[in-house]
């Protein structure tokens, strides 16, 4: 009996090129349709049981027919995190050209772990790390590697922090942040060994900033008590509020007690490219490491994080190991292995459409994105403060305000209840996606406008709504 033939798992030359242009076609027409579709568009899952789940197909059906039933089922049953009027969380816009750069990724499937199997991709991602170091001011030894976002980011910069400074022994080191850190830095924490007990979180100021003084104060009780400061987490731009931690005052209290300075600005930190975000950001280029986030303020599309080191030898002796495999792709020593910078051996080609978008769109454009982005949290401020029962909790700050609607004569709880209720119409009608969040103990409303399509004619529709659903349930209306 002849051996069965092997497959070929390959369309023919015009069988591809018919679906690459359907694709390219869809993700056009999605682009330039965006606006005028619902911000979120959500089956139950029985709904999608239905219409997904089959048994493994045992032979194939026509490209076109996948795609379709892709753009039908799928596609069409998410929130268009990149939709102008999405408001909440802190969202990734993307754009085209890195859209077809994460296409030529996957095309060319290059692996990034070492030098001899990828030295154009790699030098690719030495130059665009680098781009990013100038931008926020560290010396030419620093360095980094592109991750999967913030919270890998933070966790392979604390990874070094650890190794750096406590080596095997850390079962007395505290490490120290405010209440307003992002949930990514405990969870790392967690994952490196930590116990809850060594990590200080102090409340933070009327500003939301980490407090220096009390810091400063803590640290001496530590080590007082026989314990081991070694690490300061600072914030460079919060989820919450895009509050940022006083970096100058963190960096000289970490020279005067050698600790390790971490920031954490997967938010905030881009905003460096700006003049703005420079001044708000002041001390950036004194920390020990950083975490940074091109998929937020820098536009580009799932997953692309950031780690950088001020020192990024450091990178090197954390994670560097030599298994008998891997003999053969050591090189030279000038040839970087970037498996021997972080966590993962197996890398994929992130930076590639971080490189070329800066490279087609220019890094002005990106400032001018930024500078928008900005200005519209300004703008919305400005409205909601001419509107009758509104009232601004935080200002706008590094794109974020938060703000929240107070009736007469209800109860503090009864207006928290009241807030939360108001971004279920919103989010059913498909317009607009705003969500609430909690602050020192309040229900607010929070506008995150990191898009650079989001105009001021969307921002005045979403507060319209808003004002409109407030008005509507406002109790004993007259």
């Amino acid at each position: 009996m002849p051996p069965p033939s092997s497959p070929s798992l390959q369309l023919s030359r015009e069988a591809m090129r018919d679906f690459g242009y359907r694709i390219v076609d869809m993700l056009v027409d999605h682009f330039d349709t965006l606006p005028d579709k619902p911000v979120t568009e959500k089956s139950d899952r029985s709904t999608l049981e239905q219409l997904l789940r089959e048994p493994i197909p045992e032979q194939g059906a026509p490209p076109e027919d996948v795609l379709a039933q892709v753009e039908r089922d799928v596609f069409s049953n998410m929130m268009h995190l990149d939709h102008p009027r999405f408001l909440a969380l802190v969202s990734s816009p993307g754009n085209y050209v890195s859209a077809m750069a994460d296409a030529l990724t996957a095309g060319f499937n290059p692996f990034l772990g070492n030098w001899m199997e990828a030295s154009g991709p790699t030098g690719v991602e030495l130059v665009t790390i680098d781009w990013l170091r100038q931008l926020c001011g560290l010396p030419e030894g620093a360095g980094g590697l592109f991750v999967s976002g913030g919270s890998m980011a933070n966790l392979t910069a604390l990874a070094t922090a650890r190794h750096i400074r406590l080596g095997d022994q850390f079962h007395d080191a505290v490490i120290y942040a405010s209440d307003q850190a992002h949930s990514s830095v405990s969870r790392g924490l967690k994952v490196l060994g930590f116990k809850s007990e060594q990590i200080c979180i102090l409340t933070s100021d009327e500003d939301y900033r980490i407090p220096v003084a009390v810091v400063k104060k803590q640290i001496s009780q530590d080590r007082k008590d026989g314990k081991q400061p070694f690490c300061i987490i600072a914030n460079a731009g919060t989820t919450n509020t895009g509050a940022i931690d006083p970096l100058h005052e963190l960096a000289d209290l970490c020279q005067e007690e050698n600790l390790w300075l971490h920031a954490d600005g997967a938010y905030g930190a881009a905003t460096v490219i700006t003049e703005e975000g420079r001044a708000l950001l002041a001390g950036l280029d004194r920390v020990d490491s950083m975490a940074l986030d091109p998929h937020k303020w820098l536009f580009q599309p799932y997953e692309i994080g950031c780690v950088l080191v001020r020192n990024r030898r450091h990178l090197r002796e954390t994670f560097h190991v030599s298994p008998e495999y891997l003999q053969d792709v050591k090189g030279e020593q000038e040839e970087v292995n970037l498996c021997d910078y972080g966590i993962q051996l197996t890398r994929s080609f992130r930076a590639l459409k971080l490189w070329m978008s800066l490279k087609v769109f220019g890094l002005a454009a990106f400032r001018q994105g930024v500078t928008h982005g900005l200005n519209l949290a300004r703008i919305a401020e400005g409205k909601l403060k001419k509107m009758s029962g509104w009232e601004i909790i935080t200002p706008a700050q590094m794109g974020i305000v938060t703000f929240r609607y107070v009736p007469k004569n209800l109860s503090p709880g009864a207006t928290d209840t009241f807030n939360r209720t108001l971004v279920v119409p919103i989010l059913a009608d498909g317009f607009a996606l705003v969500v609430s969040t909690i602050i020192k103990n309040r229900t607010v409303l929070r506008f995150c406008t990191i898009n650079p399509r989001t105009t001021e004619e969307d921002i005045g529709q979403v507060i319209e709504k808003l004002d409109q659903y407030a008005q509507e349930q406002t109790p004993n209306r007259k």
